[in-house]
């Protein structure tokens, strides 16, 4: 099996939109509005300065996505990247493809003195996410988030 990794392009949007159609209802519970995640998706492709995707091929087939958006640090004079919108569709979960995206990332960060760090945020409950992560080097931060949501 070959995983092609590479960075998301307005045609794989129609993809990307049932990737995370389908993540919210797994994941949250969450039945979400596609005219509103359309455009959020086309938004990232129109405004570079939002973030990017990358996708997960397996023989010309999107398998999985996620989404990359931009944390300014004034402590370190540089971009963290945090890792979004993680998908894997059900039939590739638990076959490298998510470490596949996650290892396509880090060699590109390294190789970029503007970028400080990944940060993700995942479930409290989501624990088989939470070993992947720590089973690719990623540390649980001493940090907890809050939010206030005006949309969802």
């Amino acid at each position: 099996m070959n995983i092609i990794i590479r960075k998301g392009t307005r045609q794989d949007t129609d993809d990307i939109l049932r990737f995370q159609q389908t993540m919210a209802s797994e994941t949250e519970g969450k039945v979400l509005d596609e005219a509103l995640l359309r455009r959020g998706i086309t938004t990232i492709f129109d405004s570079s300065g939002k973030g990017f995707y990358l996708v997960a091929e397996v023989d010309g087939r999107l398998v999985g996505n996620l989404l990359i958006t931009y944390e300014w640090s004034d402590w370190r004079n540089a971009t963290f990247w945090w890792i979004q919108s993680v998908f894997v569709d059900a039939n590739w979960r638990r076959k490298g493809v998510y470490r596949s995206m996650h290892d396509y990332l880090l060699r590109i960060a390294e190789c970029r003195v503007d970028i400080c760090g990944i940060r993700l945020y995942v479930e409290r409950a989501n624990k088989i996410a939470q070993q992947t992560y720590k089973d690719l080097g990623m540390a649980k931060s001493h940090y907890d988030l809050y939010e206030i949501d005006f949309v969802l």
